[in-house]
């Protein structure tokens, strides 16, 4: 079985910088596994890494898409899948980098995301009706009335996950929340997670917002804004929303930019309770162990020598 690596791990712990490390000493590239970094039109509020850390190594789905495509986890799966055998044919190793955690693990593991039946459209189209009737947060609350645990795990403003749980509920008359996927292993895979202690993490956010700043992270956000009539899954994203009160002047920037690292930390504790709580991952400290990169480094050794 093909082996690939993931390194996972919250907003602004590191990622990006430890996969380029270790694709340089094992022969590895490196397949972006978060869900927005496909947007062509988008580098700064998406945390991209840099066309230099990319000359680096070869990053494969980057800039693959325009917002204004359709995205799907699918979608992502068969890229995804796609660049490792890529990978794979020139003896390298594929390298799974991201904090989308879904994403990796639709990738990683055999999930259900193929066509969807005729009932599953009908189902499906029935809220996505009810969404464009009535909007994110009334479909968020039929979900909580039908599955409150369910309901509690998603935020308001993700209506794609919403639908999906509640489409689901439709089809099988069950708790979305009490159903397990059957799910079964694609690759021969090693996770790497990395996290440190709540305060660093959330110091890193706050100082990469007002870094993003500085790269001009206000003019990503005002395209958003003036093309959010269109519908695209951007709009989803931490980092432009938050600065839509900004544009219309019901609050000022200094109140946007908190507001964004209030969203950043909210997300980066999701990303953690989902790589706990779904996905088999090995924990390493990488802001503070000293020896985190060489102790890593000698776990992917010894997995890859199995």
């Amino acid at each position: 079985m093909q082996k690939v690596l993931a390194i996972v791990g919250p907003t602004a712990v590191g990622k990006t910088e430890l996969a380029i490390k270790l694709a340089k000493k094992l022969n590895g590239e490196i397949v972006s596994g978060d869900s927005m970094q496909v947007y062509q039109e988008v580098e700064i509020g998406t945390a991209k890494a840099t066309k230099e850390e990319q000359a680096e190594v070869k990053h494969y789905l980057v800039n693959t898409r325009s917002v204004f495509e359709p995205y799907s986890v699918k979608d992502f799966v068969d890229q995804a899948t796609a660049a490792i055998t890529e990978i794979s044919k020139k003896g390298k190793l594929p390298i799974i980098v991201g904090g989308t955690g879904f994403y990796v693990n639709a990738l990683l593991n055999k999930m259900q995301l193929g066509e969807k039946t005729d009932q599953e459209k009908s189902v499906t189209q029935k809220w996505e009706n009810y969404l464009t009737e009535n909007g994110a947060e009334k479909l968020w609350q039929q979900l909580h009335d039908k599955d409150p645990v369910a309901a509690e795990k998603i935020p308001i403003p993700n209506s794609r996950r919403t639908l999906r749980a509640l489409t689901v509920i439709d089809r099988t008359g069950k708790k979305f929340s009490e159903q397990q996927e059957k799910i079964e292993p694609r690759y021969d895979y090693l996770i790497i997670a990395l996290n440190s202690k709540r305060a660093k993490i959330y110091d890193r956010i706050n100082q990469r917002v007002d870094k993003m700043m500085d790269l001009g992270m206000l003019d990503e956000a005002r395209f958003i804004y003036e093309n959010r009539a269109q519908e695209h899954q951007i709009l989803q994203a931490i980092a432009y929303k938050e600065f839509f009160p900004y544009f219309e002047k019901t609050a000022n920037l200094e109140e946007c930019i908190e507001s964004l690292k209030t969203a950043s930390r909210r997300y980066a504790k999701r990303q953690l309770t989902y790589f706990r709580n779904k996905l088999p991952v090995e924990w390493f400290d990488p802001l503070e162990d000293p020896n985190c990169e060489q102790e890593i480094l000698e776990k992917v050794e010894e997995w890859l020598n199995v």
